[in-house]
């Protein structure tokens, strides 16, 4: 694994690893809000396994990259990031994206950058969320914006009441890339202005993704371009409920759809080896690896 720098839009510092051949097909994997490049490890390390070169990226204000001037967090920068680091490969990856990572290649691909995915694959997210859902994440992700915590365990313990589903760690070690510690306690390693907890900084947060009659015109577009699209929904995901799903199928016809049983809205942290099979198939039926 290489772990590299690249330029963002206006000169904004992003960091990314890299695995597998730098000169295979890429695949450019955008984690959803809140989340790290990290959040992918186990596919991208199973992609570049099987030859792929797997890039992983740390959103602007998350993770490694630097934190936005002036708290700008629109969806449109973020898309403006992504496609700065697809200029640097050799030729249009595949983009996989999770929530505000789907939204964001959505926005790219389909409306600011035409061509620039090879595919797209939109991980538990579509245009028309459930509210009840996207106002819980709101709610978790603002909670403990400003004041932290005073150990990981309790860092562990508001995980695992976000996500009753999936087991409380033992080992807590791996809670360190998703927290910072200063003064003694630790934090949520994004930028408080994400998550509208800003101080005397413009709240520019990704506002674009309430707008679905525009999101849904970016989907066509990509649709409309032949480019190869798939939603991969968890099972009993708050945010992309079974009807929603159904209604964007109907809506596009042609993208391709799986649901994983026992994950949710985090499908890849859920069910990293039926959501891993699942992106390795699409990624295999439509290219010529």
């Amino acid at each position: 694994m290489r772990t590299f720098e690249v330029p963002g839009a206006n000169g904004i510092t992003l960091v990314a690893d890299e695995r597998g051949p730098s000169d295979a097909p890429p695949v450019l994997l955008l984690h959803g809000g809140g989340q790290t490049r990290h959040s992918w490890a186990g596919t991208a390390t199973t992609l570049a396994d099987q030859g792929w070169q797997s890039v992983t990226l740390d959103f602007r204000g998350h993770g490694e990259s630097e934190w936005a001037e002036g708290g700008d967090y629109r969806l449109v920068s973020f898309a403006r990031d992504v496609e700065a680091v697809v200029s640097t490969f050799g030729q249009p990856p595949f983009i996989i994206g999770a929530s505000l990572g789907g939204f964001t290649s959505m926005l790219l691909a389909g409306e600011l950058h035409p061509g620039v995915a090879r595919g797209v694959v939109l991980v538990d997210i579509i245009p028309e969320m459930e509210s009840a859902g996207s106002h819980r994440i709101a709610e978790f992700m603002s909670a403990k914006a400003k004041e932290g915590f005073s150990s990981l365990d309790e860092v562990a313990d508001a995980i695992a009441a976000y996500n009753p589903h999936r087991p409380r760690p033992s080992n807590l070690d791996g809670l360190r890339k998703n927290v910072r510690e200063r003064d003694g306690r630790w934090y949520w390693h994004w930028d408080p202005a994400f998550a509208g907890g800003g101080e005397g900084i413009a709240d520019m947060g990704p506002s674009e993704v309430t707008d679905i009659d525009r999101l849904h015109a970016a989907v066509a577009r990509i649709a409309d371009d032949g480019i190869p699209m798939m939603l991969v929904r968890g099972r009993v995901s708050d945010l992309v409920s079974a009807e929603g799903a159904q209604r964007f199928c109907d809506r596009f016809p042609s993208v391709e759809f799986v649901d994983v049983s026992g994950a949710g809205h985090m499908v890849a942290g859920d069910r990293n080896d039926a959501f891993t099979d699942a992106v390795v198939d699409f990624l295999t039926r439509h290219s010529d690896l």
